[in-house]
C-alpha cells in the first residue's frame, strides 16, 4: 500500500520502492557503508547490490500516517558498526521525511557482512 500525503488540493500517494530508492541512496551517503544487501534466493547467500539495485536491500512497510523502514547493509571492516548504523539511520531518517513529508516511525539497520578489502 503506498504511502499518503494529504494536501489542500488532494492527496499524494508515494510508492515503496519511491522510498527504499531515496532511503538506499541516503545510506550510501553515510561513512562506513559498503552497499546495500540482498538474499541470494538459491544458496541463501547475502550479495552485495550495484547502485541501480539499491532497493533490493530495503523493505519499506507503510502505514496511513508513518512509515518503517528496513536497510540490510554490509560495511567496511574496522569501522563501529554502532556508529556507523546511528549514522545511517540518522541520515535516512532526515532525507525521507524531508523529500517526501512522511513521518518515519522506524528504521531497522541490519548488518548482513563485513567487507575486508584486500
Amino acid at each position: 500500500m503506498p504511502a499518503k500525503v494529504h494536501g489542500d488540493l488532494g492527496n499524494i500517494n508515494i510508492d515503496d520502492n519511491v522510498i527504499a530508492t531515496i532511503a538506499g541512496i541516503s545510506a550510501m551517503e553515510s561513512y562506513g557503508i559498503v552497499g546495500m544487501a540482498s538474499k541470494n534466493a538459491t544458496d541463501g547467500l547475502f550479495e552485495l547490490l550495484k547502485m541501480d539495485n539499491l532497493a533490493k536491500g530495503i523493505k519499506v512497510y507503510s502505514k496511513e500516517d508513518a512509515i518503517v523502514i528496513d536497510l540490510h547493509v554490509i560495511l567496511e571492516y574496522g569501522v563501529k558498526i554502532s556508529v556507523v548504523a546511528e549514522n545511517i539511520i540518522d541520515r535516512v531518517k532526515f532525507n525521507v521525511e524531508n523529500q517526501t513529508g512522511l513521518k518515519v516511525e522506524k528504521i531497522n539497520v541490519n548488518v548482513q557482512g563485513i567487507r575486508v578489502e584486500k
